[in-house]
């Protein structure tokens, strides 16, 4: 375990070898025999499931959770729990409404979940400081959050009401915002931008609504002095310039993409990058073998800049 290493290579840097995070996410919650809505719900529990993975996995890093309905909740959204993966979405207070117009409010550290957290991560931060591992924190992206917002709508709209979708987005960067801001405030030593479906636009409706609306939180990340990243999901390799051009210190990719081409493009913009563990056919399916997965994507990715995590 070795926080340092790990910003190091979240930073571009060059290190004595890949660091590792597993996204252990609710996986946590199955580790220490509890249901996942139990766990999400309850601060103690939260922070024995992150810790306990940490430790099992000898994780250089982790998040303190990796739930992105924490922000759509925080201002407004109701949400439906599973025993065995995190919340879902159920309402979309923009579905015919601006943010304004719906009367939606930027978070504080008193809405939805937020005041869970700061007690998770009081509790759990000390723990992962004795280990050596960095406390990671995890928010929605401005795309991703105005789906939550406004349903799927958006997808349609960034091109046929495109007034509309910059609204929701802008609103979305804004929480976004907020939540690094709290997520440093807690003690994050990296808060990363989690923003899966911008994957599913072109380069251009990227640059138009995604880079910008990314800008206050990445400020957020970098005024608290602390180490920034955007994780995105898919293939997304028609963004790919956009997402090493955002100003984060580097990103990360899921298992759809070619560590080889990611690899040369990080280190064309001097930035770090994540992955590419086989999520699904490896360590879900095992169609393919998880050890010469991992064999694969370490000699891959090599030891400059690069963090090694499941896709």
């Amino acid at each position: 375990m070795a926080k340092q290493m790990l910003i190091d290579a979240y930073r571009g840097k060059r290190t004595d070898k890949a660091p590792w995070v597993p996204y252990a996410g609710v996986h946590c919650a199955f580790l220490i025999n509890e249901p996942a809505d139990k766990m999400l719900q309850d601060a103690e529990l939260l922070a024995k499931g992150v810790v306990n993975a940490a430790k099992r996995y000898k994780a250089d890093g982790i998040p303190l959770l990796f739930d992105l309905s924490v922000e759509a909740n925080s201002v407004g959204c109701d949400l439906k729990w599973w025993p065995d993966n995190v919340p879902s979405v159920t309402n979309h207070p923009c579905s015919d409404k601006t943010p304004e117009q719906a009367g939606l409010k930027l978070p504080t550290k008193d809405s939805g979940r937020w005041p869970l957290l700061f007690e998770a991560a009081k509790i759990a931060k000390p723990q992962l400081e004795e280990m050596d591992c960095a406390m990671m924190g995890l928010f929605c992206g401005p795309l991703t959050l105005a789906s939550h917002l406004a349903g799927v709508r958006i997808f349609t709209d960034v091109y046929k009401n495109p007034e509309f979708a910059a609204e929701v987005i802008k609103f979305a960067g804004e929480v976004g915002a907020r939540a690094a801001e709290l997520y440093a405030e807690m003690g994050c030593d990296i808060v990363a931008i989690v923003d899966p479906v911008a994957s599913q636009i072109k380069s251009e409706t990227f640059q138009k609504f995604v880079t910008p609306n990314c800008q206050p939180a990445i400020k957020a990340i970098h005024d608290a002095g602390i180490t920034s990243s955007f994780f995105i999901c898919g293939d997304c390799t028609k963004v790919m310039e956009d997402v090493c051009k955002l100003g984060t210190h580097g990103f990360a990719i899921d298992e759809q993409l070619n560590l080889n081409f990611v690899r040369d493009l990080a280190r064309k913009y001097g930035v770090g990058f994540g992955g590419n563990l086989k999520l699904t056919l490896a360590l879900s399916l095992g169609l393919l073998s998880p050890r010469e997965d991992a064999i694969v994507s370490l000699a891959a990715g090599g030891q400059h800049g690069y963090t090694f995590a499941p896709g």
